[in-house]
């Protein structure tokens, strides 16, 4: 009798959706706070417009540029832990084997067990290496073009989120009108970023809009109180 073949299906795209998720979050909050706390203080929408389009300009290239950084430090990182693995491997043998059999020993297998496998890494070096690389140290080999792709990720993501609270500020003329419109406008979008995140992350899609919504409505809320404050 024919089976139906068992295929599994995992989400990879963690490293995205988390640029997303920093970019889309911060968007939605920073020029809410800056646009909320300038219709305190001025009238005409169009002061509000223009400070806000800057501030999205400056936040997009800060935080892709932070992004990319980040990106950049991990791929280093990797490099020379890997660097250190390789001279390690092959000037300290005795001593990986060691460690090889202590990390199969965390899993129940005792040596007589293990030894066949560490025989077999001990044969193809690269491979013994990328294995102490991820298991010993916990260290997956970064995408090379990770650090370009998390920076557009994460500037184009904040542009995004940025433009939903200020885009209200564009057809009214008198900002505290538009103030309503914008807190609106901001946790509905927080509502649908947290619902779709729960999609792709497999989390419960209104659990995580909820809790989207929660978190940005009180990060906003804290961001618009200390820019009343200052203004």
């Amino acid at each position: 009798m024919p089976q139906t073949p068992h295929v599994e299906r995992h989400f990879t795209a963690g490293d995205s959706v988390r640029d997303v998720v920093i970019g889309m979050s911060d968007g939605l909050t920073v020029p809410f706070a800056l646009a909320a706390g300038l219709s305190g203080a001025v009238a005409q929408s169009h002061i509000v417009v223009t400070a806000g389009l800057a501030e999205i300009a400056a936040g997009s290239i800060a935080m892709g540029l932070g992004g990319y950084l980040a990106a950049r430090s991990d791929a280093d990182h990797y490099r020379s832990e890997q660097a250190r693995e390789r001279l390690e491997v092959r000037e300290r043998p005795q001593d990986e084997t060691r460690e090889v059999l202590d990390l199969f020993r965390q899993y129940g297998l005792t040596e007589e067990e293990a030894m066949p496998v560490v025989e077999g890494l001990k044969t193809r070096p690269e491979a013994w290496v990328d294995f102490m690389m991820r298991f010993e140290l916990g260290l997956e080999k970064p995408d090379p073009r990770r650090a370009l792709w998390s920076a557009v990720t994460i500037g184009g993501a904040y542009v995004v989120g940025g433009m939903v609270p200020l885009l209200p500020y564009f057809f009214t003329d008198y900002a505290p009108t538009a103030l309503l419109s914008s807190i609106l406008a901001t946790l509905s979008a927080l509502m649908v970023f947290g619902y779709v995140k729960g999609r792709f992350t497999g989390v419960v899609p209104v659990r995580s809009a909820l809790h989207t919504t929660l978190i940005g409505g009180l990060a906003a809320g804290a961001a618009f109180l200390i820019a009343k404050l200052i203004s």
